[in-house]
């Protein structure tokens, strides 16, 4: 392979390189400009000398593959690749600032501070998911935010994509990856299950709100198996003020049994974004670690240690997906939200993991000074809470699986479409009433979230008379 000497000024099918910006243990960093691409670009290039890691050669061919076939804000784009017969490279878009790993003199962060980043993180997760993507290093290094706001995740040698050839899995018997933010499965050669980035989540989550890290910084791969049998301490244990709704996120992303986290990544950002809605169990309130009676049963357990079935990360996708339902709680809505129970019920039954939003849509004048009371002095917005979980509690969804919402707004369809996109709901459930002259002239709310909604959309109509 006849390989480049690369100094500034080299030039590598038309890109010239600029200054190397970084050396890491299996690539190094230049930036690069070519005349028909604007923006900073970097380009990644593998460590393949003598004496190098060959782990590194393998870990490129898969970033290789991975990331010119990612998409939108949450990854760096992706603008050519160079071939291994004579010099191989990834060039990518340069994300201005700094990485998460810059913040690390300043934890922990304030609470908010804090869940305001793992929102946007869980963000990014679910959007790599989506694209069939497992990062499978997800630490402070790996995340940086663009001037927009979006959590941008860089860095997938390690990853796993469901729809190619696992070269890392096929090749090597020894998991790769941080130690600190490692899942338990990965130790038992699990690559295949998006859950085990949620474990990496909470362990960075855990680490930005206590100022330690929940695994220590264990590196023999002895010392690290012992994550597949003993919990981490409470965050509580560390922080006294610490808040049981997010001691609840934290410990439910890092339990060691994947099937215990969250199913997906968008249901951890929604948990995140709506922390009053949280579901709290005994995780909230734990103070100290599980009994040792707990944890010698899960060593010793018969079928422990060995690999674990494997998980179709597409399937488990589909079957947790977050169902808006938008109802109207008036009482010439009754018919109609009896048929939009029916639907959900239906809906429901085929997906055991789901997630249901009730919304409702309080409208505000454009012109007038809108009361926080009825006519009665009651709070409307209080009152509508009350009816719509009065409404879910006949689908006998346990709490975790139900969080009810009333939005105030001027533009009802407009509302239930920004809540859809804000929280990654995957489905919408809206009811359309008959005809009327004002409908036909205005255009309804339901046709306007079935026209421009980014997700799937069932339309429930009553049933007339005689039908």
């Amino acid at each position: 392979m006849a390989r480049h000497a690369l100094q500034p000024g080299s030039v590598i099918d038309g890109f010239t390189t600029g200054e190397r910006v970084h050396r890491g243990g299996m690539a190094t960093l230049w930036q690069v400009s070519r005349p028909d691409l604007a923006g900073p670009l970097l380009m990644k290039i593998p460590r393949i000398s003598e004496g190098d890691d060959p782990a590194a050669i393998v870990s490129f061919e898969m970033e290789q593959m991975i990331v010119p076939r990612l998409s939108g804000p949450h990854v760096p784009a992706c603008f050519a690749t160079g071939d291994f017969a004579t010099q191989p490279y990834v060039v990518i878009e340069q994300i201005p600032g700094q990485t998460l790993y810059q913040r690390l003199p300043e934890l922990p962060l304030p609470y908010d501070e804090a869940v305001a980043i793992a929102c946007k993180v869980a963000v990014a997760l679910a959007d790599l998911h989506a694209q069939h993507v497992i990062h499978h290093d997800i630490k402070p290094s790996s995340v940086m935010f663009r001037d927009s706001g979006e959590a941008v995740l860089i860095d997938y040698g390690l990853s796993h994509h469901a729809q190619l050839p696992d070269l890392l899995q096929e090749e090597f018997r020894l998991p790769f990856g941080t130690a600190p933010y490692m899942a338990p499965e990965r130790l038992l050669g699990v690559r295949d299950d998006p859950r085990s980035d949620l474990f990496s989540f909470g362990a960075l989550l855990y680490f930005f709100t206590t100022g330690e890290r929940p695994l220590g910084e264990t590196e023999t791969l002895r010392g690290m198996r012992r994550r597949l049998w003993r919990d981490v301490h409470p965050p509580r244990k560390l922080r006294a003020d610490y808040p049981p709704w997010l001691q609840e996120i934290v410990l439910r992303c890092l339990e060691i049994e994947p099937a215990q986290r969250y199913p997906t990544a968008a249901q951890l950002a929604f948990d995140l974004g709506h922390p009053f809605e949280v579901t709290l169990t005994a995780r909230a309130d734990k103070l100290t670690r599980d009994p040792w009676r707990t944890v010698w049963h899960r060593r010793f357990n018969r079928g422990a240690g060995l690999p674990q079935p494997r998980t179709d990360a597409a399937a488990n996708l589909a079957a947790a997906p977050i169902v808006m339902v938008a109802l109207d709680v008036g009482e010439s809505a009754a018919e109609l939200n009896e048929a939009l129970r029916v639907a959900t019920a239906r809906l429901l039954s085929t997906l055991p993991a789901a997630r249901l939003a009730c919304v409702n849509v309080l409208k505000l004048g454009r012109l007038t000074i809108d009361r926080t009371l009825d006519e009665h002095d009651n709070n409307k917005h209080v009152d509508r809470l009350v009816q719509l979980r009065h409404w879910a509690s006949r689908l006998g969804l346990e709490e975790a699986r139900l969080t009810s919402h009333v939005i105030e707004a001027i533009d009802p369809a407009a509302a239930v479409l920004e809540f859809a996109e804000v929280n990654r709901v995957d489905h919408i459930i809206i009811g359309a009433r008959q005809q009327s002259l004002r409908r036909q002239l205005l255009g309804s709310v339901s046709a306007k979230v079935a026209a421009e909604a980014r997700c799937s959309v069932t339309v429930v109509r009553p049933k007339r008379a005689g039908e």
